[in-house]
């Protein structure tokens, strides 16, 4: 099958090689672009808790950190790799990779809590944690001027679902989890199968099995 990988380049690389290894073609089509906001440190002083919700929170909060770390919790196996990649083990990953399920689980009392995210992350950590919040990037939203050909598409966030939708693409979808899924389904997009480990592997596993029962 051809199956249209919707992520950055950049982060694209790994994914596209393992769905070639399965013998599918692939074709990359970036929906949505990282832009970094600022370059200045990120005073992690006085904070019991640290929370990212995306890899690339992850990344940009260990290029930036300063002082000494506190706890931190990673919303999902994407992320928790990211900190781990960096140095920093994950004292927190919640068994569901939602800003819902982090909530439910995370470790009380919280004490201060500092949330580093997107621009437009929801703000439901905040308001459940009483959370201080910093935008470390925005996500901006690519739409190229014809719908990329393909039988299956992978979304791994929410905006390349709001994004693929834009394009009026038939295509199935596989999304990396339920905030992607929703925004996906709310945005008219149909999802053919949703990863159960929010990761690499959880969505190369979806993939086949998208692909099973397509075929």
């Amino acid at each position: 099958m051809r199956i249209v990988v919707t992520r950055p380049e950049a982060h694209a690389g790994e994914f596209v090689r393992r769905l070639e290894a399965l013998g599918h073609a692939v074709a990359v089509c970036p929906l949505i672009a990282i832009e970094p906001l600022g370059s200045g440190p990120v005073d992690l002083a006085g904070y019991d808790w640290v929370v990212v919700t995306s890899r690339t929170a992850a990344e940009l909060l260990a290029g930036r950190a300063a002082g000494p770390w506190p706890p931190v919790a990673a919303i999902g196996p994407g992320s928790a790799s990211a900190l781990r990649e960096a140095g920093h083990e994950p004292a927190f990953v919640p068994a569901v990779s939602t800003q819902e399920g982090l909530v439910a689980e995370f470790p009380r009392p919280a004490g201060r809590v500092l949330f580093a995210g997107a621009e437009g992350a929801r703000r439901y950590l905040v308001q459940e944690l009483d959370a201080d919040f910093v935008a470390l990037y925005r996500t901006v939203e690519s739409v190229p001027d014809e719908p990329p050909a393909g039988d299956l598409v992978v979304l791994a966030s929410a905006s390349a679902a709001r994004a693929f939708s834009r394009l009026g693409s038939p295509i199935p979808a596989v999304s990396i989890g339920p905030e992607t899924t929703r925004a996906a389904r709310a945005a008219g997009v149909t999802v053919a199968a949703e990863a159960e480990t929010h990761d690499l592997e959880g969505l190369v596993a979806a993939v086949e099995s998208a692909c099973s029962s397509l075929s």
